[in-house]
């Protein structure tokens, strides 16, 4: 198994999940976001849910989700990680981590050397750091390539991660570049929006591996 973790994301189908799996991915992701392409429903996602192995962490991904909607996505799919992707405060994510005992990332889309700086503030709030390409329709899976150079110097100051338009053909060069502990992949194992390969799956878990 590689040393940089590897998240899947936007998974919807038991074969790609699967795929994911087999490949060793250490993280898959499940959006529950309609606007998105690759959104599951909390029935759909709880069913999807069960092939998960105890040894691989299911990643939630969310959007500006209300309390009362947030507690019954939980507990409906029970993941390892949730994962923000709005305008959620550092207060807000201390909040969540009282009431729901997950793994909760903050994400970021990475505009210039300031988004490192306002990240600071959820040090004591959040568990990972989600650095992503900026939001443009979607706030992400745009297969937009982040601005890698600004984490090439960054001293890192919490466990983070590296998001933005990755596929197999460019996750080596992420790596080397950023030291990114975690990469995240989604649109780059597409061949349609919200239409994951499985063959792109297993390619790009083997250029991490040989980054």
């Amino acid at each position: 198994m590689a040393d940089t973790l590897i998240k899947i994301c936007g998974l919807s189908t038991p074969e790609t999940l699967d795929a994911a799996v087999d490949a060793g991915a250490t993280h898959v992701g499940f959006v529950h976001y309609e606007k998105s392409p690759r959104h599951l429903s909390l029935e759909d996602a709880a069913k999807l849910r069960r092939r998960v192995p105890g040894s691989v962490k299911l990643v939630l991904v969310t959007v500006a989700m209300e309390p009362a909607v947030l507690v019954r996505a939980y507990q409906a799919i029970r993941p390892d990680v949730i994962q923000f992707h709005g305008s959620e405060t550092a207060e807000w994510m201390t909040l969540v981590g009282q009431h729901i005992p997950a793994e909760r990332w903050r994400s970021f889309g990475l505009k210039d050397a300031g988004t490192l700086e306002r990240a600071r503030a959820f040090k004591d709030s959040c568990d990972r750091l989600l650095f992503d390409a900026p939001a443009q329709a979607l706030p992400g899976g745009n297969g937009v390539v982040a601005q890698w150079e600004l984490l090439e110097n960054w001293d890192p100051f919490m466990p983070w991660a590296l998001a933005g338009g990755l596929n197999p053909d460019n996750v080596g060069e992420s790596i080397r570049r950023t030291k990114a502990p975690l990469v995240d992949a989604s649109s780059g194992l597409e061949t349609a929006p919200g239409v994951k390969s499985v063959d792109l799956i297993r390619a790009f878990v083997k250029a991490v591996e040989c980054a």
